[in-house]
């Protein structure tokens, strides 16, 4: 699982200080390093999740046949009871969840300050270095009320200078720039339908100053499309580039209603996409033209997006939800396994703007994730151990 996609039988991994130091066939050259057991596993990069909402993950199997809008006007008042307890607790299980299914990298999209609460993001942080995963997490932001012509209530919204003053303090806190980064902090103001122009350009400008990555949600919905069409005068993907949100420092969830301009012009500008297909199929989203995106040669992850959209954070089963979607359209050649779990790892380093993890191979980060093969579910797929671990039952990591 290196850039060239080599595959080893019967290999072994030497890791030093928190890099992989040799990757090969037979032991390693080192006689007094601690052996783990990997017989009947397949060891893979860890999976790096690329979108996520750590605090829905205590608000699962609400608004169960709703869209985006209702599930969100249903959730917003639920939301609004948010506290650092409540982030805590939904981060504790969001991420020991993520863990058990080989993720080993994750940015997390925390949008919802409720009046009165402090701490939120300070909280995840806190719960990401207990259980040890890499963390990217968001600062989110909405500051366009119902009031004002949005979607969400007055009483989750805050002010642009509350917004970027915050943020600024967030990433000189938190962000370490250096390779091998346990941390690393993003701007992130949540959609068009929740955040003025005025806030999406100063939070742009803000990152670029700061040297951090941009990411928000776009063309998720219809609705967001004609929301935008009437406000704006211009499709989601178009508005962006209007407000000077493309670029290689940028990843965008979901862009599932793009047109084939759209594909080629985020490829173009190298502009990240993470992909959410169990949630865009949850919501009745629609089915994001992944297999175009990649054929453009676009930049691609996966995520699992928010457990209240998923009901789950599991980043192996995404992998697999990956693979069959693609399908749908009755190419049964459009993704394979490999290619689904080079998007989970790959893909998933490269919208974060790491080239330090993602593959195995000297040099790297020894961010390693070691899938049984062995038990019933796995009964008979002995012929392609590798693609088993996506094409079979989503197991948990032994290691």
């Amino acid at each position: 699982m290196d850039d060239a996609g080599t595959e080893i039988a019967g290999g072994s991994i030497l890791m030093e200080d928190g890099r992989i130091a040799w990757i090969g066939t037979g032991r390693p050259p080192a006689d007094a390093a601690q052996v783990v057991d990997g017989r009947g596993t397949v060891a893979l990069p860890g999976l790096v999740n690329t979108h996520h909402h750590l605090y829905q993950t205590l608000t699962r199997v609400r608004a169960q046949d709703q869209g985006l809008f209702g599930w969100l006007t249903e959730l917003y008042p639920v939301w609004a009871g948010v506290d650092a307890e409540w982030e805590r607790a939904a981060a504790g299980v969001g991420l020991a969840e993520l863990a058990l299914s080989g993720c080993s990298t994750t940015t997390d999209h925390h949008y919802v300050f409720p009046s009165g609460a402090e701490g939120l993001i300070e909280a995840e942080i806190e719960t990401a270095q207990e259980i040890g995963l890499r963390f990217h997490p968001c600062r989110g932001s909405m500051d366009l009320g119902a009031s004002a012509g949005g979607l969400p209530p007055d009483e989750v919204v805050q002010d642009a200078d509350t917004v970027l003053d915050h943020t600024q303090a967030m990433v000189r806190r938190y962000h370490d720039p250096q390779p091998g980064a346990m941390m690393r902090i993003a701007v992130a103001p949540c959609s068009p339908f929740s955040v003025t122009e005025q806030l999406m350009r100063d939070s742009a400008s803000l990152a670029r100053a700061l040297g951090v990555r941009l990411h928000t949600h776009i063309a998720e919905t219809v609705d967001e499309e004609r929301f935008c069409q009437e406000r704006f005068g211009l499709r989601p993907l178009e508005l962006l580039d209007e407000w000077g949100w493309l670029g290689p420092d940028v990843w965008l969830a979901h862009c599932v209603h793009l047109s084939d301009k759209d594909i080629r012009r985020l490829a173009e500008s190298r502009t990240g996409v993470a992909w959410c297909p169990t949630s865009n199929l949850r919501l009745g989203s629609g089915i994001a033209r992944a297999r175009a995106l990649l054929d453009e040669t676009a930049t691609v992850g996966l995520g699992v997006d928010g457990s209240a959209s998923n009901d789950a954070g599991n980043m192996l089963a995404e992998v697999r939800q990956a693979m069959l979607v693609s399908r749908a359209g009755g190419d049964p050649k459009a993704l394979s396994a490999r290619a689904a779990l080079r998007v989970a790892t790959r893909g998933g380093a490269a919208c974060l703007g790491r080239d330090d993890i993602g593959v195995l191979e000297s040099g790297k980060r020894a961010d390693v994730a070691l899938f049984s093969v062995e038990g019933l579910s796995w009964a008979g797929a002995e012929a392609d151990p590798v693609a088993a671990v996506v094409h079979c039952s989503p197991a948990r990591v032994r290691h």
